[in-house]
């Protein structure tokens, strides 16, 4: 498959078998054969054992492909490693919609990461956040020495930022270290310069320093992401309408927006998952950003163009690298990268946005017609007829049948398992 001829747009993608659907990722990615037999294997014991302690095996998700992204341009597919029915599906629809109009575009700040240090006990919190200050070149030169290799590809402590804060326990000062990061997620880097300031600011200023760690809410580190859905795709003005009504609840109220959120997380997660990233950070990040006017609301925008189409938007923090951790040692995450084609962490960043908008999208839009349920519960059939007791060929009739009643329910599958075989 040459470059010009690559497309991530495929029609029936799911009614492929999974030795064609390998195939054409393949060709996509350009994956050798050792490459896609990772398909088929498991996370080997030894690789295991040294990622965390205690181990006693693995455990593994689902790995799908979402089809029909073009970002920027350009075509991915994009790995998602998820266990929920429907989300892989969603977001390749909603994908193919977006490329009406050219698909997304993103765009991202630099890779800047904040680290803290937080200080008690200073004498005087006014002097003492002055002589931060005032020696920042000091304290930046001091971080940097840390890190030579991070400053030599062009990262490396950029700032320093003091805040003061009132506490239960009095005034105390926070120290925030910006820290451009690369193509790393960051905390190792960031946690190792903080730790290495903190004498130094306890000597200038007289109080103790306390926690010197890493911040997940990355607001230094954003990503946008934008579509425009085509209205009459989506089945004209009335829709776009009820879509725009369904979506404005989650923006004023926060027990939707919760799940609102989820429902971009649904998307998100599984590919930072699947690219051996941190996934309790991305989320922790951007839901603290949802909430960053004091309110929890929508982390995504929608509104009409000038020609009555849907326009999608999002914003959230995103704290992603494609070197250093389990990124660089879990089989699967190097594969996923392959597939992915990323040239740094920052494109992979925009493409975890577009996901999470396409995600979004894709959930707001059944919502606002036929109902979460129908597809979400079609693909859940299957999984209530291997409950049931089906294998093989079984699964799919049991499934179809539990569908055209509506009784996608376990004791209805368990009579038909019983009925068929």
């Amino acid at each position: 498959m040459t470059q010009q001829e690559k497309t991530s747009q495929v029609s029936g993608f799911y009614k492929l078998s999974i030795k064609k659907r390998i195939e054409f990722v393949k060709q996509f990615a350009g994956l050798n054969q050792e490459e896609t037999k990772l398909f088929a294997s498991a996370l080997d014991e030894a690789t295991a054992d040294r990622m965390i302690e205690n181990v006693l095996g693995t455990f593994e998700l689902p790995l799908g492909i979402a089809v029909n992204f073009k970002i920027n341009g350009k075509e991915y597919l994009i790995p998602m490693a998820t266990e929920e029915s429907s989300v892989v599906a969603a977001a390749s629809n909603a994908a193919k919609i977006a490329r009406l109009h050219g698909g997304f575009t993103t765009e991202s700040t630099e890779p800047l990461m904040i680290g803290q240090m937080q200080l008690l006990n200073a004498p005087d919190v006014v002097q003492a956040a002055e002589e931060i200050l005032s020696n920042k070149d000091k304290l930046l030169g001091l971080a940097n020495a840390q890190d030579k290799i991070l400053v030599n590809l062009g990262g490396g402590a950029k700032d320093l930022e003091v805040r003061i804060l009132d506490s239960p326990l009095g005034k105390m000062i926070v120290t925030h270290l910006i820290v451009d990061v690369r193509d790393a997620m960051g905390a190792n880097a960031v946690n190792t310069m903080c730790e290495a300031l903190a004498p130094l600011i306890e000597e200038l200023t007289g109080g103790k320093i306390r926690l010197k760690i890493l911040s997940n809410l990355a607001d230094k580190r954003l990503v946008r992401a934008r579509a425009v859905f085509d209205k009459e795709k989506l089945g004209g003005d009335k829709v776009v309408d009820a879509f725009l009504q369904s979506y404005t609840l989650a923006v004023i109220d926060p027990y939707r927006a919760a799940t609102h959120n989820k429902g971009i997380m649904n998307g998100i997660d599984s590919l930072i998952i699947a690219t051996g990233n941190d996934f309790r950070a991305i989320e922790a990040g951007a839901h603290c950003y949802a909430a960053r006017d004091g309110c929890y609301t929508s982390l995504t925008k929608y509104y009409k163009d000038k020609n009555g189409d849907l326009v999608g938007e999002i914003e959230l923090p995103m704290a992603v690298g494609i070197v250093g951790g389990a990124s660089s040692m879990h089989p699967k995450a190097k594969l996923s990268k392959r597939i992915l084609g990323i040239k740094s962490a920052q494109e992979l960043g925009e493409i975890v946005a577009a996901l999470g908008l396409a995600q979004n999208f894709a959930a707001v839009y059944a919502l606002s017609t036929v109902g979460i349920q129908k597809g979400h519960m079609s693909l859940h059939a299957k999984n209530i007829a291997v409950m049931a007791g089906a294998t093989g060929n079984l699964i799919d009739k049991v499934a179809d049948q539990l569908v055209k009643e509506n009784k996608i329910k376990l004791d209805r599958a368990k009579e038909l398992v019983a009925q068929f075989t």
